[in-house]
Parts: structure tokens; sequence; C-alpha cells
């Protein structure tokens, strides 16, 4: 769908700005991708003059008339990419697409194959235990796996089926090795609302402070995670579907319907006549992977993501996801868009409401229609609708049973919940750059209230977040105090959550504490109303600043200025000896035994965390600090 008037939005100069030193320091790299997907796309599948025992092997499997269309070249054949397990209710109902996909394409005249399928975790079983540490690393593990998938080379489209926290980094990074193909992302969409999200989380601090029992906050969370489908707070999960839509990846307003609905069922459908009208197989102009996600895609996704003050975790999934493309993008960048995108949006953490009330209000066809019309979004992209993002101001709905769009409203359906450009929750995005002598690091402020924005406190340092806990159970952290959880780093552990310490530290809030953590690991898309300056690169493993604070150094963190110090000067830290802890404990159980490799080649949380991009320079390198000998 052509967008006519993109050019009648006159673009935000600080958005002009950033895209061009996005584009500029990228060049390079962008180019050698692009180099890349060309001769992939002049090559074409191996299907055209492909041996006959690999021809017989492709199709042994598939009906007659599947075989004999593929073997003449008749007709698009699509891959299916899957993440489908029934441990994550959000991926629950993928089961039965894999059929349902079959079924539509063959009526488009196309064949299918389940290319292969990817790991999919629930962090929100894996929390706080051994496997957590799986988890990051479990987004490179899909990126391979997907990568193995499409190896076969047989296909002329490649659906995506994934939501979950690592599962579309990981789908998008493998499916961008396969650039040349045409891709569209399918979701399956949230369970429908069940127990408040604040009345959870009252139910979780009740618990945290021995109020209530297990029982209680065991038969709280049941009620709110009840059915098949996404969770409906706004984590990391729906962050991707948000990202996916904003980037135009999905269809228009197919990020958050419901499972097991009509409009879900036409909307999966339409994918599968999108990725094969794209394949320029069927009249229409061929629209791959690669002609989509560009630096402006990538940069329209930070803005969706400030918009919504959407998950933290975005600051190393977006970095790695934008390398797998070639574009190099760092937290400046964040910053700097972040002092400029309104914050459009309240969902819990950031607000009372879930991601169906977002839905309700207007969703995300009246977010992207207010910042296009404030010239906050690059109109001038390709999507897998065609070129221009006017298709995604209008929401899908069944007319006479038949999949078709119309204009959003334009008023938001719940002001509590969507606001427009014009009257938003915060002038700005919510996610604030804080950096001074112990590195850089990443907070998001959209939840946290302005008189706890700024914390002067003496450090608690730990090396485990249970010790922290225990700590906390024994009446030991009753004061101001800044919390330091460090060797959380990718390259220590593999950067696990650190979701349990947000009931605690909410707790000290409350009673009237100025509480704040600072971490070289994560936090997740569910941290809240505590100040957390996460991420903190150099990580205490590479022998960061962090890794010489001590119990009791008093430490300044600015969320308004900016700013995070450790008050002891520069000789004096030098002067302190480095002792890492043992970390053995973390090289074994749940399978961390195979991640070694993962761990000793981790790059830094501000290049993505990843290890699979080291010919890559790290945007900004940090010297580590020496450590005396004497």
């Amino acid at each position: 769908m052509q967008n006519d008037h993109h050019h009648e939005r006159p673009l935000h100069p600080t958005l002009a700005h950033v895209t061009q030193r996005i584009t500029e320091r990228s060049a390079a790299t962008r180019a050698t991708y692009l180099a890349a997907m060309t001769a992939q796309r002049k090559k074409g599948t191996q299907r055209t003059g492909m041996g006959c025992a690999n021809m017989a092997h492709t199709t042994a499997a598939l009906p007659l008339a599947d075989k004999l269309q593929i073997h003449a070249e008749r007709a698009p054949h699509l891959g299916i990419v899957t993440a489908y397990n029934d441990m994550l209710s959000a991926h629950q109902p993928y089961e039965t697409y894999p059929q349902k996909i079959r079924d539509h394409a063959h009526g488009l005249g196309a064949t299918v194959q389940v290319a292969g399928g990817v790991p999919a975790m629930c962090d929100g079983i894996t929390q706080g235990a051994a496997g957590m540490e799986l988890s990051l690393f479990s987004r490179d593990v899909i990126a391979l796996s997907t990568a193995v998938a499409l190896s076969h080379n047989v296909f002329d489209a490649a659906l995506m089926l994934g939501i979950c926290d690592k599962i579309v980094p990981g789908l998008f990074m493998g499916a961008l090795q396969f650039g040349h193909l045409s891709t569209v992302f399918v979701p399956a969409g949230p369970m429908t609302s069940g127990l408040s999200n604040d009345a959870k989380a009252k139910v979780r601090q009740q618990y945290a402070q021995g109020l209530v029992g297990r029982d209680a906050l065991l038969e709280s969370e049941a009620q709110a995670y009840h059915s098949p489908g996404t969770c409906t707070f706004y984590g990391t999960a729906n962050s991707n579907q948000m990202l996916m839509e904003i980037m135009g990846l999905h269809l228009p307003g197919a990020s958050f319907v419901n499972p097991g609905t009509p409009l879900r069922e036409a909307l999966t459908l339409g994918a599968v006549k999108r990725a094969v009208a794209n394949t320029g197989r069927t009249g229409e102009p061929a629209l791959s992977l690669a002609d989509i996600v560009t630096e402006k895609t990538l940069v329209n996704g930070i803005v969706g993501l400030l918009a919504t003050g959407g998950s933290t975790n975005h600051t190393l999934h977006l970095v790695a996801m934008a390398r797998a493309a070639g574009v190099l993008i760092d937290w400046d960048d964040f910053a700097e868009l972040s002092h400029v995108v309104p914050l459009l949006a309240r969902v819990y953490p950031n607000g009372s409401a879930d991601v169906n009330h977002f839905h309700a209000a207007g969703g995300m066809g009246y977010l992207m229609q207010q910042l296009l019309a404030a010239g906050l979004l690059h109109a001038d992209v390709n999507t897998v609708m065609g070129a221009g993002l006017d298709s995604y101001t209008r929401e899908p709905w069944l007319d006479s049973g038949q999949l078709a769009w119309r204009p959003v409203p334009e008023q938001s359906g719940d002001l509590s919940v969507l606001r427009p450009v014009s009257e938003p929750f915060s002038a700005d995005g919510g996610l604030r750059l804080l950096q001074g002598n112990l590195g850089r690091s990443v907070v998001k402020v959209s939840a946290v209230k302005p008189e706890h924005r700024v914390v002067r406190a003496q450090a608690v340092v730990v090396s485990d977040q249970q010790d922290l806990l225990t700590l906390f159970n024994e009446g030991k952290l009753e004061r101001d105090l800044i919390a330091v959880v460090r060797y959380q780093g990718p390259r220590a552990n593999g950067m696990p959550e650190l979701h349990k310490l947000t009931p605690p530290l909410a707790v000290l809030q409350d009673k009237g504490f100025k509480v704040a953590l600072v971490t070289d690991g994560r936090m997740s898309g569910a941290s809240g109303k505590v100040p957390a300056a996460i991420h903190l690169s150099p990580e205490a493993l590479s022998n960061g600043p962090i890794a010489r604070v001590r119990d009791g150094d008093w430490i300044t963190l600015d969320c308004e200025r900016g700013v995070l110090e450790l008050e002891v000067d520069a000789r004096t830290l030098a002067r302190r000896r480095i002792k890492h802890p043992d970390l053995s404990a973390n090289e074994h159980g749940s399978g961390r035994e195979l991640f070694g490799l993962f761990r000793e080649n981790a790059g830094a949380a501000e290049s993505g965390a990843s290890p699979l991009f080291a010919p890559l320079a790290v945007n900004r390198p940090v010297a580590p600090v020496a450590t005396p000998t004497a």
C-alpha cells in the first residue's frame, strides 16, 4: 500500500540527526551486508538446477501435488520457522498453525514446509533459577537455529512464528542472514485479562514481607497467568510485538488480537498471503526482509520502544538485531531520541492497564498515527504491506467474514492508557543513559516517580542476588542504600534477569528509604518503580570499575542529569585490588556446562552482549582498569 503523503510530515530534526549518525557509523558494515544479500538474491534458491537426490530429500514427505509443483518450480515455496512448544502459554497456539498455513497456501497456489524449530524458554519459569543463566544466550542459539532451518535454501519466503523475550530477537537475527527472502513475522496474541497487575504486584510485596503465604501468592499468579496467549503485562514479549509491528514486519494491527478468535485466524492467513505476494512470483513486486530492515526501520523501532515505555532488554536486543543487518546503534542513540519522544502509553509496570486495555484504547494504529503526525517516525520505509507506513494507521476487522482494514479512531478510547502527542504522560520516553566513573548504564524512569529519580546513598555490595535477598529477610537493609549487585554480566553468568529484587527494593522504598540498584546484570521488562542502573558496562568480570566498589562507598545515581558516580577519587580506586569471586558454580547444572563458549566470547552489553558479532568493532571500547600487582 503506497503512502502518498508522507512528504507532508516534516521529520523531527533529532530523528533526522540520529538516523544520519547511525547511517554514517554503519556505512561499511551495512554495505557488506547488502552486498551479501544482493549476491544471494541473484543466486536464487538451490531448487533451480538442484541435483535429483537433493530434490528427492526435499520433497520426500510431501503430498504428490506439492512434489510436482516444487519439482516443476511452478509456485512459491514457503518455509516456517516455529518456536512452538506448550511450555510457553504465548506459543501454545502455534501448535495448529502449520496445517492452517499449508491449507491456505495451497489456495494461493503455494507450497509450505516447516523448515525447522527453535528453542523457546520461559523466563517466567526460570526467574531466579540456574536456567535463567541460559536465557540471554538462548537468543543467539535461536538465531543459529533459524539459520540452520533456512540453510536448506529451497524457500522463496519465510514465516517466523515466535513471540517471547529472546525468541523474536533471535528469529530476527537469524532471518536477516537470509534477508533476500520475503519474510513475515506471525504473532499469536495475548491471553485475555486476568487478575489486575496492580493486585498481583501487591500480593508479591506482601509475600516478600511475610504477610501472606505461598498459597496466596500462587493463587494470585495463577489468576494472572491463566490461559493460552502472551502474558498481558508490557514486558519484553509484548515489546517484541510492538517492535515487529512498528517496523512493518507484522500485518497492521496484528500484535494484540487474542488467540482463538476469528480475527486472529484471519490475520494469520493474511500473513501467508503477504509472504506469497512479496516473493515477486505472483505478479506483485518482490519485497525481501533486507528491503524492509534499514537504518530508518530500526530507528522507528527505538521510537516505538520509547513512546510505549517498553522493555529495557531491548537496549541489548535491538543493538544485536541491528548488527545482524550491518547497522550499528548504541545507547547514545536511545538516549538522544528519548529526550524528544513523548511517552504515550501507560501499560503495567508503567501503569495499571495491560496490553488488552492498550489495544482496546486504540493500540498500535493510534500510536503510529500520532507519531507519524508529529514527524517522529520515518514514513518512507518498506513494510510487508508495501511502501510507507500509512497502512499501519488502520485497524483490522472482519468485513462479512473477510479481513479488511479501516481507519483507527482519531481519539484515544482511554486517556489513562493511551494519549495523543499533544497530551503525553511524559514529554520524554523515560529511558536515560547514566555515565560516570563506574561506566555506562541505562535506566528506565517511566515508572519511577520524580522524587525517587535522584539517590545518593552508601553501597551495599553483593555478587549474587540471593545474598541481597538474605540481607533483606534478616532486616539488615532498613536504611537508605544503593544495592550494587555485580558479577551478573554476560561473561560472568550469562546476564540473568534480577527480577526477584524488585519486590524487596520496592518494600524498602515504600517505607520511605531512598533506594536504588546498580548492576552489570539485567532487570527485565518488568522493572518498576525503583531506579535501576542496569547493563553497567564494562562488567565486573572484565575488570570494570564496579568490581572495585566496597560496602559503604557513597554513590550518586541521578536520572535527571544522567550521572552514575562513585564518590571515590581515581587514585584510591585504582589502588584497590580486584579479587574476582569463585564463579565456578555458574558453569554447572541446567545445561550451563554447554555455554562456556558463549560466556567467554560475549560482547559488552552496549554492543548487544552477543558472541555472534565479534568481527564487528565495539562502538565504544572501554579499556579495563589495570589491576595493581603490589
